[in-house]
């Protein structure tokens, strides 16, 4: 007798639950907190990151994962299904929205390190818009998500389920000021893991 399929997850996280025992406990997570749409209490946790992990892949499932920081809701909820962040002029390679016109699967993992230390997995179908356009769509975005920056594009995601990850294991930290003046000890961005350096051992 073959089973149904559970409503959330891949085929092959179900393949290796029966072959290692835990479909039942899986089960009870799919059940207990996985929702197809952003809850309330979701919707807020959102709107109050300032950062957020990206996981995108091309069609050949060549994988990537980015990292996206603004004001604390630069994430924007539009509704429960529904959220959009801007993309600004950065260095040009794109690889993330580039994935996401390949293969519009878009996994997103905010965590809260400093106050809760919860995090939340978003998964969804994203698109590509022109600013304009999406505005044309969504009259409600935010206008000045990045002080004195304009965005080149809007990645629009629409949500297919949402989850809780466990707190037990994220680490607390405690934000610090951003330095003022140039850390002269830094190297340039360009140079920090390719210009050769010499070891101090």
């Amino acid at each position: 007798m073959t089973l149904p399929q559970p409503p959330f997850g891949s085929a092959g996280e179900h393949q290796l639950q029966q072959q290692l025992g835990t479909a039942d406990r899986a089960a009870r997570f799919y059940d207990q907190q996985v929702r197809p749409h952003l809850t309330a209490e979701m919707q807020e946790f959102i709107g109050r990151q300032a950062m957020v992990f990206l996981a995108t892949a091309d069609s050949h499932g060549e994988c990537d994962a980015s990292f996206r920081a603004g004001p604390p809701g630069f994430v924007h909820v539009i509704d429960d299904r529904t959220l959009a962040y801007p993309e600004f002029r950065g260095n040009g390679v794109l690889a993330s929205a580039g994935n996401v016109i390949e293969n519009p699967h878009l996994g997103m993992l905010f965590v809260d390190f400093t106050h809760h230390h919860v995090g939340l997995h978003v998964n969804g179908v994203a698109h590509l818009y022109r600013d304009q356009d999406l505005r044309g769509i969504h009259p409600g975005l935010p206008t000045d998500t990045v002080p004195g920056r304009s965005p080149e594009l809007w990645v629009h995601l629409t949500v297919e389920e949402a989850y809780i990850h466990c707190s037990k294991y994220i680490p607390h930290l405690v934000p610090a000021p951003r330095p003022t003046g140039r850390d002269a000890a830094r190297p340039q961005d360009s140079d920090y893991f390719t210009k050769p350096r010499t070891a101090h051992w």
